[in-house]
């Protein structure tokens, strides 16, 4: 069998709930995140899922994706790594959109990257890192992480531009997955909510 990413988002954070960009802040869940954790891993361990058995599981080290993790009950099969850490926003680090679009109209993350963080060619290096270890073996892999580095990573896992993101939105708590069609990549679940009922 191909191997296939399952990605999780992490769950709902004071600052995604508002819509600030949140990279490296270590931002706690809130109470909504939890619960949301807690369904997407009910709906993991049932039903045709029935628990991942031989999935490997790694997860942002930030405090939102590894609580999400926990929560969802994977957290003694999973490894932290680096590489799913999210954008690092630089000077955009907290702010809005509309905030951005303030000081820099027409701004978009994906077309002109941030000042003072990281390069979209930065975080495409990581995403590649984690397709390639992924595609290294006959077992699927499940990722806890978050919005902008699991949209690259669908960019990426498709063989496409960083900027191919901007059209893949992903909501907190949410499940996709990335797998093959025909020999080919592709994506077989993208932003499926339906566990928070």
């Amino acid at each position: 069998m191909a191997p296939r990413i399952l990605l999780a988002r992490h769950g709902q954070t004071e600052w995604s709930l508002s819509g600030k960009h949140t990279g490296r802040t270590d931002i706690p869940l809130l109470e909504e995140g939890r619960r949301g954790a807690k369904l997407l891993g009910e709906r993991l361990h049932h039903g045709s899922w029935a628990g991942l058995p031989g999935v490997e599981v790694r997860s942002s080290p930030l405090a939102r994706a590894k609580e999400t993790c926990e929560l969802a009950g994977f957290g003694d099969r999973a490894r932290d790594w680096d590489a799913l850490l999210e954008w690092d926003y630089g000077a955009y680090e907290g702010m809005t959109p509309a905030e951005i679009q303030a000081i820099r109209p027409g701004w978009l993350i994906w077309r002109d990257g941030v000042p003072e963080g990281e390069t979209r060619a930065e975080i495409a290096a990581r995403a590649d890192a984690v397709v390639e270890w992924a595609r290294s073996a006959d077992r699927d892999v499940l990722v806890f992480a978050h919005g902008h580095i699991l949209r690259t990573l669908g960019a990426r896992w498709l063989g496409l531009d960083v900027s191919f993101a901007a059209r893949i939105r992903l909501e907190p708590t949410s499940l996709s997955v990335l797998g093959w069609a025909y020999g080919e990549p592709a994506i077989e679940r993208w932003n499926d909510t339906g566990h928070l009922g």
